[in-house]
């Protein structure tokens, strides 16, 4: 009885019913829909920088990323390959060389990082070669080609076709320079490739930098990022005791995971507030339903219904309008979220420059990962349980007399 009876309250004022299940359906459709914006655009950029360059994960030297000298460094020895091909989730890999430099032209000379690649391994981890702003990418491991930072050519001013020469110090403590020959130019939207990358075969860079054969980084691609924690643990498993670590992109890209975090402490503040607001509104909408119904309850409890069944009926009465709502909402932020993933939003013009500068995709996506509506609903339910806690402590404490006297 007591369900319909509730049932009944609730649309004995339907303005009041029908505003607050408003209120709890904008909030949840609101919330779910931003942090589905939000978390979606978040995927997308991740992946494009991890496709771009980094990696999903990498596999260094113990010790590289706080201290990336070529002395940490490893050989990539078949045991290292075969825990690297066992993993079916590893859907590739490319070992790199990295050291620092000075790139010359002419009277013109600066600061450049030298980056030796695998051509043909990395178009299987990274799309580097998809980002050739002018010329074309390398064309082997052994070649006297490099391709330069778009920042970093236009500082030396040179031009694809001319030749540079790079000066090094190797591993071995040596001096050394080689003369190569600018094929191409890239545009990351990565500052620090951009302005001082020069990028060569890995032979032709081992052989400048004195490697022996030894490399520092090794990026692996995943199909899924999901996959990462699954991929990291297996490898950390099988390369134990052989100096390595296995960091993913997030390890390796701290600038990037700290402003997602700031990014995403903000919008759950704004989500806070949003929801801090619409339980204000939950309060006001039962402790008005359950004032101007004292008497009625005064009589009720005098006939003899135990006060535990009447707490329970409001209970029941505001639990609907709050299922009711956040039903609503569940099914427009399903709708908003779907919409935006068919069709995200892109950037075009200024936007998109101002976007590719800093290396971020120029679009707006969204996801219809499960636990955004998880999280959400469950956001709201708590929230609105607290709020409901005062109007039905009123109710609790409410004396049969009191109640039929109450105006």
């Amino acid at each position: 009885m007591l369900p319909r009876l509730a049932w009944r309250n609730i649309w004995r004022n339907k303005r009041r019913s029908l505003i607050t299940i408003a209120a709890v359906t904008f909030a949840a459709m609101l919330s779910i829909a931003m942090r589905g914006i939000q978390l979606g655009t978040y995927d997308v950029n991740i992946k494009h920088f991890t496709d771009l360059f980094i990696g999903a994960i990498q596999v260094q030297a113990e010790g590289y990323r706080d201290n990336p000298t070529l002395q940490k460094s490893f050989r990539l020895d078949p045991s290292v390959e075969n825990s690297l091909n066992g993993n079916p989730l590893v859907k590739g890999y490319a070992p790199r060389v990295i050291g620092d430099g000075l790139a010359t032209f002419k009277e013109n000379a600066q600061g450049a990082m030298i980056v030796g690649v695998d051509p043909d391994r990395e178009k299987s981890v990274s799309t580097l070669s998809t980002r050739v702003h002018a010329g074309r990418f390398l064309s082997g491991s052994a070649t006297d080609e490099a391709v330069l930072g778009e920042t970093l050519l236009e500082n030396l001013k040179a031009s694809v076709g001319d030749q540079i020469v790079v000066l090094a110090q190797g591993f071995d403590g040596s001096l050394g320079n080689l003369r190569f020959t600018i094929v191409g130019s890239v545009r990351t939207g990565m500052p620090q490739f951009d302005r001082a990358a020069v990028f060569v075969g890995i032979d032709t860079a081992g052989e400048l930098l004195v490697m022996y054969g030894r490399v520092q980084v090794i990026a692996l691609r995943l199909e899924d990022l999901e996959d990462i924690p699954a991929v990291a643990a297996d490898l950390r498993s099988s390369l134990t005791g052989k100096g390595l670590v296995v960091l993913p992109w997030s390890g390796v890209m701290k600038d990037l995971e700290q402003g997602i975090e700031m990014d995403s402490v903000s919008g759950l503040l704004t989500l806070g507030i949003l929801i801090v607001v619409v339980a204000f509104g939950i309060t006001n909408t039962v402790l008005m339903s359950v004032t101007e119904r004292f008497r009625e309850f005064g009589i009720i409890l005098s006939l003899g219904m135990p006060q535990h069944k009447l707490v329970t009926l409001v209970l029941l009465e505001s639990t609907a309008i709050i299922g009711i709502g956040l039903a609503l909402g569940n099914l427009c932020g399903l709708g908003i979220n779907a919409y935006f993933v068919a069709n995200p939003i892109v950037f075009t013009g200024d936007f998109a420059e101002i976007y590719e500068v800093y290396g971020f995709l120029p679009r707006i996506e969204s996801t219809l990962r499960p636990s955004i509506f998880i999280n959400m609903t469950l956001s709201i339910v708590v929230v609105s349980l607290v709020a409901m806690l005062y109007p039905v402590s009123k109710v609790v404490r409410l004396e049969p007399l009191k109640g039929i006297r109450y105006t």
